[in-house]
């Protein structure tokens, strides 16, 4: 009965997203299953494995929301040789992403022609934070201080690197670093 409730509980937690996914081919920071923007099915970001991976968190009525477009940009420019930016719209910064996930799709596609992977809104930072970004506060230097806080995950999904909200997609220290970690080897 036990093993049971145990394998129930698991289900649920892979059914709404809400925990790590075990993959026997993942072990890395990837190995999490979360909901996609619009489908709110649960997508496994192993799916990236072997890519160089830009995770950001977003939020539509902030400063930093032009980004969006360098982030667009550096996907495209990138893309081909290993790239994947994934989006993760959050409300726990000054309340700058109201909308529900229909509305933050529809303005990330009107506004920024954004076609890269978005996920559900999410909490990013202390006690409540999806465990994705638990980890990634962990091996990347600490928590999102604000919106548009980036990580870039290597190819093995194992190192993390952090950068604050006010650093540009394209800026130079950026974009050296994914030249970087694309130039290696995928494991």
């Amino acid at each position: 009965m036990k093993r049971r409730i145990i394998i129930a509980v698991f289900g649920w937690l892979l059914a709404t997203g809400a925990g790590a996914a075990p993959s026997d081919g993942c072990k890395s920071v990837l190995n999490y299953s979360l909901p996609g923007l619009l489908s709110g099915k649960p997508q496994s970001l192993c799916d990236y494995s072997g890519k160089v991976v830009l995770v950001v968190n977003t939020a539509s009525q902030c400063g930093y929301t032009p980004q969006y477009e360098g982030l667009e940009s550096l996907s495209k420019r990138y893309q081909k040789r290993g790239l994947v930016v994934i989006g993760f719209p959050s409300n726990d910064f000054g309340g700058q992403e109201p909308g529900s996930n229909k509305e933050v799709a529809q303005f990330c596609q009107m506004n920024y022609g954004v076609s890269f992977p978005m996920f559900e809104k999410t909490t990013v930072t202390g006690p409540q934070a999806n465990p994705f970004y638990a980890t990634l506060a962990q091996r990347g230097g600490g928590a999102p201080r604000w919106n548009f806080h980036k990580y870039l995950i290597d190819r093995s999904g194992n190192r993390v690197l952090g950068f604050d909200s006010n650093m540009t997609p394209n800026d130079p220290r950026l974009t050296r670093e994914i030249e970087r970690l694309l130039a290696e080897s995928a494991p």
